[in-house]
Formats: structure tokens, C-alpha cells, sequence
């Protein structure tokens, strides 16, 4: 192990993965590498549980606007409004992180997002139906406040890992978040039935608080309270600051994670539709299941291979278990199996939080050390982005041609990912950018792994 600090950031011990796997402990030196971390696991931890409320927060509100309104489409309404919210202050989120401290951000964030939750959900047993447009526009406010766990959390993890210490770290955690956002939608929905929306809702709100205040106090205790350069970046500077998206690469990764998700979001609604065509609708989770399943495992094996990951590869191959899907969906197959379905969705799905991790590590490299949560704050906006227009043309596919040209659709955005990803610096392709002066931040290089 490596120790390591950065300038006005607090010690931090760096885990360099130089060297070739194969000199000791085999495809595990990189978990054991990761595992030799002061406060990694605390800091994985809570920012998993900081992250639990987000695919479930969306099902709650549906619960609880259909009920109160009987209407899916105001549902949809709200649902929306939230998104919106939170895809609009993803870079705001992520600059603040960047330039102030972390954890008062978090803090902030976290109670304003709760609070705004818990208004959510009171309002419909207080107000009548006919008063619904107070809760898209409330909604549109609490996704504002949207606390930026995931931007900080993966502006992080360079300052801890590097090599293929790091780009384990992104696979873990691809793998990990795969599994979160598989159990939120469970847990809600048992919720739900247990104890009604309301309740329901108030938990994502209690996640998410939990989260952003436990995150935040293993943040200060881990020495990354204060951002990079914190005394360069930080306050007011003269000028504009040249965009992050302008960076070379970035515009490229932020939209390899927007059509990649995008993909996602149109296979799940084939599945749901295929279910629901059969009069099984509980197949759908036993197959979303199966499908998170492939793709924790594909994380698991991809972050202990080590090595530089190739991106447009692990595109490609999420695209490929995508377009797996077309010959044994209706009407392609009538008589499709779930059984078949099932191993189809598993096996194509060990590609997809490899290329996950592989593209939020290039994110990585390629941001100035200063802007990471910045550029991370602008994939929140193109994963929330990504659904907007894949649930519409899924949706349309599968009204006029079936589930079988819904899936090729979906291929075709994971087409779009892969296109996009050869646009991405490889590690080795290295030039320099300079953002200084107005931009707030020194030069540094893209493309190279600095911390290697």
C-alpha cells in the first residue's frame, strides 16, 4: 500500500495496482488491494444506502398519486416532475462538491430532500384530489435538492485507489449499486402492501436522509471533506469557466451512460410487457432479478481480471446480450420461455456494469481533478435524461410491432452507447488540456491514468 495525500485535502492513502496480476493472489489482489483501505467500506457502505431511495422514491409516488388522484398519467406527472428536478441540478450538485465542502453540501441536500418527501406524502391525505398540481410542483423543488451522493462518492474514489486498484473499486461499486437498485423497487412495494404509500414514501425520505448525513460524517472521518485543491478552485474566480463537457472525451462518456441507460430502461419495459401479456405479471421480477444477477457477476469477475478495461468492448457486449433478446421475444418466438428468457437476460446481462465501471472510470480520468463531481453531476442529468425518450419509444415499439422490435430498439441505443464509446480517450491516448486562468483549475492530462 501506498500512502498518499493531496494538497488540502486531508491524508489519503492511495492503493496503486501497478504490476501485473498474475505476480500474486491472482484475479483477488485487487479486492485485496481494495480491502487494505482505511474507511472504504464505510464509505461504499453509506453511499449505497444514500443512493437505496432512488428507484423506489418513483414507484412510492405512483402508489401514492394513483390512489389519491386515480390517475396513472398525474402519477406519471409527478414521477416526472421529480426526475426533472434531479436531472436539472445534477452539475449544479456536483460543482458545489467540487469547489465547497462535501459534507455540509450533503447535509444540506439531505434534509431539504427528506423534508420535501415528507411533504409528498402528506399532502394527499390532507388536500383534495382536485389540488394534485401542488405535488408536481413540489416534486419539481425536492428533485432539486437532490443530495449529490453519487456524484461525490465517484469524484472520490481516485483520491483512494488507482490502477487497477481503481478500476476494481468502479466495478465493485457498479456491481453493488446493480444490486441497490434491484432491491429499492422490492422494498417498496412490501412496503406498500404492508402499510400503504404514504409509508412508503416516508422511507425513501428516511433512506435518503440516512444516507447523505452517514456519508458525509465518513467522509470527514476519512480526510475527504475539503474538495481537491480546495484552496485553488475553491470561491469566487473572474471570467467564465470553460464547460467540463468541452473537455475531450466527456461529452462522449456522459452520452455512452445516457444511451446505455437508456437501453436498460426500454429492456425493462419488454419484460414488463411481456409478463403482463402472458397474465404472469410476477415473472417480470424473477426475470429483472435474473438480469441484476448477470450483471453483478459480471462485475464481480471483470473488477478481479485487473487490466485497463477497453470501453467500446464492454459497450458492445452489453449491445450484444441486448439484441440476445429479439429471437426469443414474441413475435419473433410466440411461444417464447420464461426459462429461456431468463438465462438470455442473465448471461447478456454480465456485460452491462462492466462497461458501467470501465465508463465511470474514464470519467475519471479524463476530468480535471478538481471538477470530477462536476462532470458526474452531468451523467445524473443523462441517466435521468436516457429514460425520457427510451420509455416512449419502447412503449411505441411495443403497441405496433411486439416485443421482439421493442428489444431491437433498445439494441440499437446500446449500438449508440458503443458508437459513442470509441469517441472516449483510451488511457494511452494522452494529450493536455489546459483549463486554467478563467477555468479555475491547472492543466492537467487526459486520457492518461495519472495516478498509475
Amino acid at each position: 500500500m501506498k500512502p498518499g495525500h493531496f494538497a488540502s485535502a486531508g491524508p489519503v492513502f492511495r492503493v496503486s495496482g501497478a504490476g501485473p496480476v498474475s505476480q500474486s493472489w491472482g484475479v483477488l489482489r485487487p479486492y485485496r488491494q481494495l480491502a487494505r483501505i482505511p474507511h472504504l467500506p464505510a464509505l461504499l457502505g453509506w453511499s449505497l444506502l444514500g443512493r437505496l431511495h432512488v428507484t423506489g422514491t418513483a414507484l412510492a409516488l405512483s402508489f401514492l398519486i394513483a390512489g389519491w388522484t386515480g390517475s396513472y398519467t398525474l402519477a406519471g406527472v409527478v414521477g416526472g416532475a421529480l426526475a426533472l428536478g434531479q436531472g436539472l441540478s445534477g452539475p449544479s450538485r456536483g460543482r458545489s462538491a467540487d469547489r465547497r465542502s462535501a459534507p455540509r453540501l450533503l447535509v444540506a441536500t439531505g434534509l431539504l430532500y427528506g423534508a420535501g418527501l415528507a411533504m409528498l406524502g402528506v399532502l394527499p391525505a390532507l388536500l383534495p384530489a382536485a389540488a394534485w398540481p401542488v405535488e408536481p410542483l413540489l416534486a419539481l423543488l425536492t428533485g432539486l435538492a437532490m443530495p449529490p451522493v453519487s456524484q461525490v462518492s465517484r469524484a472520490a474514489w481516485p483520491r483512494l485507489a488507482s490502477g487497477a486498484a481503481r478500476e476494481s473499486l468502479y466495478a465493485v461499486e457498479a456491481t453493488l449499486v446493480e444490486l441497490v437498485f434491484a432491491a429499492g423497487p422490492v422494498l417498496i412495494s412490501v412496503t406498500v402492501a404492508l402499510a400503504g404509500a404514504t409509508a412508503a414514501t416516508a422511507l425513501c425520505g428516511g433512506f435518503a436522509v440516512l444516507g447523505a448525513l452517514g456519508f458525509a460524517g465518513v467522509l470527514r472521518r476519512a480526510g475527504l471533506a475539503r474538495p481537491v485543491g480546495a484552496g485553488e478552485v475553491a470561491g469566487p474566480r473572474p471570467g467564465r469557466r470553460r464547460s467540463v463537457l468541452l473537455i475531450r472525451g466527456v461529452l462522449a462518456a456522459v452520452a455512452v451512460s445516457m444511451f446505455l441507460i437508456a437501453a436498460l430502461e426500454a429492456v425493462d419495459m419488454v419484460v414488463v410487457a411481456w409478463a403482463r401479456d402472458r397474465g404472469t405479471p410476477a415473472t417480470a421480477g424473477v426475470l429483472g432479478a435474473a438480469w441484476a444477477l448477470g450483471s453483478a457477476a459480471g462485475g464481480l469477475i471483470a473488477g478481479g481480471l485487473g487490466g485497463t478495461p477497453r470501453l467500446p468492448l464492454r459497450a458492445a457486449g452489453t449491445a450484444l446480450g441486448v439484441l440476445a433478446l429479439v429471437p426469443v421475444l414474441p413475435p419473433v418466438s410466440p411461444a417464447s420461455s420464461p426459462w429461456l428468457l431468463g438465462v438470455v437476460l442473465a448471461v447478456g446481462g454480465m456485460a452491462i456494469s462492466p462497461a458501467l465501471a470501465a465508463n465511470n472510470s474514464r470519467l475519471s480520468a479524463l476530468a480535471p481533478e478538481g471538477r470530477r463531481a462536476e462532470v458526474f453531476g452531468w451523467v445524473t442529468t443523462a441517466i435521468t435524461a436516457g429514460p425520457t425518450f427510451a420509455a416512449p419509444l419502447a412503449g411505441w415499439l411495443l403497441d405496433r410491432a411486439g416485443a421482439a422490435a421493442s428489444a431491437g430498439g433498445a439494441a440499437v441505443l446500446a449500438v449508440a452507447a458503443t458508437l459513442c464509446a470509441l469517441a472516449v480517450p483510451g488511457r494511452h491516448d494522452v494529450t493536455k488540456v489546459t483549463v486554467s486562468g478563467n477555468d479555475g483549475v491547472s492543466a492537467c492530462a487526459v486520457g492518461e491514468d495519472r495516478h498509475t
